[in-house]
């Protein structure tokens, strides 16, 4: 067994005569703990006479399975570090083993914080860090893991300030503004949290603008609601834990404790107010680890800015950087071509991104100017038939829906909890009750004889509902219009009879949907944007959607979108294991991929690895 020895230093000296004390740490589950400062000497570990440390053997045989760049990030000095991380690199096994190496060279776990992104990479890190610290003598969940809404509660409810009811935000305003639709909801979910997490605005303070708009005014009514609950919503759990944390000094003073040694997570996809809380609690001994990747920078319609984790130095005087240099999880030719598209970007540190040295699988460049329902179908064929996880990838949720059509065609189970699909609309039903009263009341004529009646039927009812929803006025949204669903039903129409069988087909694929939607299911379909901290065998990408055209021409600074934009594409494609298709128009290939490939190989069908 290989061991692996540190030198530290010690503020306080080991004598033998601690060898009999006994832990009085709720943390510790046994004799005198390693978590301690006081150390065994009679389990061999000091050397007499000096300071050289031998850490307990599962912590020496996790640092010894690291690379050196995961070891270097994994045993830093104290101060801040930030470990910048790329796809596949092992983020997640490097954070683990730092936290091990800290507990196990003496920090109190109690004063360690991990910050993750997301609840579901938080529960996935406390199993992870209680499976480590566990040979450590620590109970489990002794190490704080928290997302920042979970950490800003904590220090809330210690500050004496009612967090309950937590308002759902979306729900408060549904009840406001009821004509108003999900995408329209969003957009005022982004706008509210720009003005309290970055502008940092009451509402009060808008209220007495007399220019203020209609966005301005809704947040207005929205704060007042949420007041008037007792209440806070998810963005209150942040941004008033800084405030209380500024205006109490002994409430600072126990939090920096309880944090003293504090690790944040995705740090790339920070927004202004969670940087600034954890910033706060790491002062003045800025003990903090960052670990996160400028390159999968994605969030910015969540108010992350690739620009904080850029700029961090400015912040953090001293600040250490350690890069980790290899993915592990991709076969080489896509780390190289995805390596090629991100490089295109400005903002972006610069580093060094490399395959492993025995890393195979292949990339798969598929152009098909085929219908896309049998394009997508025709490249799911290719996988293998066997136990392996494959992901269909898109830029919106809009662009799946030929990849649901492909798998049920296929008869493939699919996961995509994510994805409304048109045919579950439940105005669709409306729809058709219209299709047959129109009919049973003759109410479709001038069809020329022989004519199939349903087509034009569907056309007329068509232009009625658009009609209808122009005359009722209302916002711009991205959910599908009437008109849209009866768009999709002409798809289906022109082999069917009459509006009967129109029906019949809708019931059938709603249960074949029913049958083949399912949670546990291989095959998933996913937008770019969640599939952060996801990997599959074989990753399919529809790259037609690459750039988002409306997030550019939409945005304040489009070059600043367009960069968010091919960071996103990265992220799509570094997702595979074994291979990853990139599916595309041949006569209209994505700017991307004119950047990622040379114009020659989008000719190409595969793309050889260079091993």
């Amino acid at each position: 067994m290989t061991i692996v020895a540190f030198e530290v230093a010690r503020s306080t000296p080991v004598t033998t005569s601690s060898v009999h004390e006994r832990c009085t740490r709720t943390a510790c589950k046994g004799p005198i703990s390693r978590t301690c400062q006081i150390r065994r000497v009679d389990q061999g570990r000091f050397s007499a006479g000096t300071a050289a440390w031998q850490p307990h053997a599962s912590v020496a045989e996790r640092l010894a399975r690291l690379a050196p760049d995961q070891r270097a990030a994994a045993t830093a000095p104290p101060g801040p570090v930030l470990v910048v991380a790329p796809a596949g690199s092992g983020k997640t096994t490097t954070l683990v083993a730092r936290v091990a190496w800290l507990v196990d060279g003496g920090t109190d776990p109690a004063s360690i914080c991990v910050v993750a992104f997301n609840k579901r990479a938080a529960v996935e890190l406390t199993g992870r860090l209680d499976a480590a610290l566990d040979p450590l003598g620590l109970a489990p969940g002794v190490v704080r893991v928290r997302t920042f809404h979970a950490l800003g509660r904590e220090i809330l409810r210690d500050a004496g300030v009612s967090v309950d009811p937590l308002l759902d935000r979306d729900e408060v305003v549904r009840g406001l503004f009821p004509g108003i639709g999900p995408a329209d909801r969003g957009r005022l979910d982004l706008a509210f949290s720009r003005l309290k997490l970055d502008l940092r605005v009451t509402a009060d303070e808008v209220a007495r603008d007399p220019a203020a708009g209609p966005v301005a005014r809704a947040f207005v009514a929205y704060e007042r609601a949420v007041r008037a609950s007792g209440g806070v919503d998810f963005d209150d759990l942040v941004v008033r834990a800084v405030g209380c944390l500024g205006a109490d000094a002994p409430l600072l003073a126990r939090w920096r404790t309880r944090t003293a040694t504090l690790l944040v997570d995705e740090a790339q996809d920070l927004d202004r107010t969670q940087l600034e809380l954890a910033l706060l609690l790491a002062a003045p001994a800025n003990n903090l680890c960052l670990v996160g990747d400028d390159d999968q920078s994605i969030y910015g319609w969540r108010l992350a800015d690739v620009r904080r984790v850029l700029g961090l130095a400015s912040s953090l005087p001293g600040l250490r950087r350690v890069d980790l240099e290899t993915n592990y999880r991709c076969p080489r030719p896509v780390v190289t071509r995805a390596v090629r598209l991100v490089e295109h970007n400005r903002e972006r540190f610069a580093k060094r991104i490399l395959a492993r040295p025995a890393a195979t699988g292949r990339l798969v460049l598929a152009p098909d100017a085929a219908d896309d329902t049998v394009r997508v179908a025709r490249a799911m064929r290719t996988w293998p038939a066997d136990a392996s996880t494959r992901a269909v990838l898109a830029r919106t949720n809009r662009e799946l829906l030929v990849a649901v059509v492909a798998a049920v065609e296929l008869d493939v189970p699919f996961r995509a909890p994510d994805l409304q699909l048109p045919i579950e609309d439940p105005r669709l039903d409306g729809l058709l009750d219209r299709l047959d009263a129109a009919r049973d009341q003759d109410e479709v004529g001038g069809w020329r004889a022989g004519a199939p009646p349903l087509l034009p039927a569907l056309g007329r009812l068509r232009r009625d509902v658009r009609r209808e929803d122009e005359d009722a006025g209302g916002e711009p949204s991205e959910e599908p219009t009437r008109a849209d669903l009866v768009t999709a039903l002409l798809g289906w129409a022109a082999a069917l009879a009459d509006a009967a069988a129109l029906r019949s087909a809708v019931v059938e694929r709603r249960a074949a949907l029913a049958r083949l939607r399912r949670d546990d299911a291989a095959l998933s379909l996913a937008t770019a944007h969640g599939t952060k901290g996801l990997e599959w065998d074989h990753v399919l990408v529809l790259t037609d959607g690459f750039p988002g055209r409306r997030s550019i021409t939409d945005a304040v600074e489009p070059e600043r979108a367009l960069e968010e934009e091919r960071r996103l594409a990265y992220v799509a494609w570094t997702r595979a294991r074994r291979s990853l298709t990139l599916l595309y128009d041949p006569e209209a290939p994505s700017r991307f991929l004119e950047e990622a490939f040379d114009p020659d190989e989008l000719g190409v069908q595969t793309v050889a690895s260079a091993a």
